[in-house]
């Protein structure tokens, strides 16, 4: 008992999934973790002990099922990002990617097309092969930017069902223009994500996709709470779409899908949203800094509008990302020849991150 006697190969497992690898990035003791985009800044007293309160309070009822419509959150999501939305026009889950799957299971599925731009974020594929998709991925131009007629260009020859548009994108931080999004809705049948993980670090004055949703049916809009409200270990993703669309996802989600002390403890955090969010300026102040000594070192850091610096001129990846873990810093490999990504961290750590590369 308790000895290997199967091989993952050896099970009778779907045709599609074999050879698959699950997403996974290293998770380990360092003193300085820089690699999964996370904010790192710990949450603040005054606010975590209200969402103790909340949470206390939920325990009350913790032997009856949670609001089945998560009715608060959702009113909640609305008032937060604004636009003139409903919570009729709001969904959530168990972080964006059970929100990104319920999309892939309502309007995707066995014989169905999801696509996205490569380099994007590695969990659409993942995702849409679980639940039997196909994913198609496209191309961006050198710089990770898109163009509105190669977008375009690229979507009608795929004729997709499902467009992942990830805006600014992950893992390179390019922003996306607008434009681009109205052309790809327009000239699309499909359903079309624009995935907003990290709007908040954009700059103000950077329109969101949110504001495009009005006479557009097809047109989803994604966002989390893991990024800027550093609520990553909550796991709360939401979405913005048409009231049509919210009642397709319910055909596939799990009963009581959000537990009663995840809804207390998200309603309690956005009841915060100024203070939680009042971390991001100094989050982005911390990546200029990363991004412009990196440029001094040497190397060449990408344009972005989140929280982390994808940085190219790196001769050796594997080795910098070792001869980095050897000093207590974790940063990704995410994959792209000759660079590597770091998420921008609080100033002790983005100093830490920076003094020894420079040793490296």
């Amino acid at each position: 008992m308790g000895g290997v006697t199967l091989r993952l190969d050896d099970l009778p497992l779907r045709d599609d999934l074999r050879g698959l690898v699950p997403y996974g990035a290293p998770q380990v003791p360092l003193p300085v973790a820089l690699n999964v985009n996370e904010n790192t800044h710990p949450v603040p007293e005054d606010v975590a002990d209200d969402i103790l309160d909340s949470i206390a309070q939920a325990l009350r009822e913790i032997n009856r099922y949670p609001d089945r419509e998560f009715t608060t959150l959702r009113e909640g999501f609305a008032d937060y990002l604004g636009h003139g939305l409903t919570r009729e026009q709001i969904w959530a889950a168990n972080g964006s990617n059970e929100v990104l799957q319920h999309v892939l299971q309502a309007f995707g599925g066995p014989g169905r097309r999801a696509f996205g731009f490569s380099p994007t974020y590695s969990m659409y594929p993942l995702l849409t092969r679980a639940t039997g998709a196909e994913y198609v991925s496209g191309r961006r131009d050198s710089d990770y930017s898109l163009t509105v007629d190669s977008a375009v260009r690229q979507v009608e020859e795929a004729d997709p069902d499902i467009i992942f548009l990830c805006a600014p994108n992950n893992p390179t931080g390019t922003p996306l223009p607008l434009e681009v999004i109205e052309a790809v809705y327009a000239h699309s049948r499909g359903i079309v994500v624009v995935d907003e993980a990290y709007q908040e670090f954009a700059p103000r004055d950077e329109p969101s996709a949110l504001s495009l949703l009005p006479g557009r049916g097809r047109l989803v809009v994604s966002r989390t709470m893991s990024k800027a409200f550093a609520f990553a270990g909550a796991r709360v993703g939401y979405l913005a779409a048409d009231p049509a669309v919210i009642d397709a996802l319910r055909l596939v989600r799990l009963p009581y899908h959000l537990s009663g002390l995840t809804q207390a403890a998200a309603v309690a955090a956005l009841r915060h949203a100024p203070t939680m969010l009042g971390m991001v300026d100094e989050i982005v102040a911390q990546r200029d800094r990363i991004s412009a000594t990196l440029d001094a070192l040497g190397y060449l850091p990408h344009e972005t509008s989140t929280n982390f610096v994808l940085f190219s001129g790196v001769e050796d990846p594997a080795a910098t990302w070792s001869a980095l873990y050897e000093r207590g810093v974790l940063i990704r490999d995410v994959g792209i020849p000759h660079s590597l990504r770091v998420t921008a961290g609080t100033e002790a750590e983005s100093t830490a991150f920076l003094d020894a590369l420079a040793s490296v």
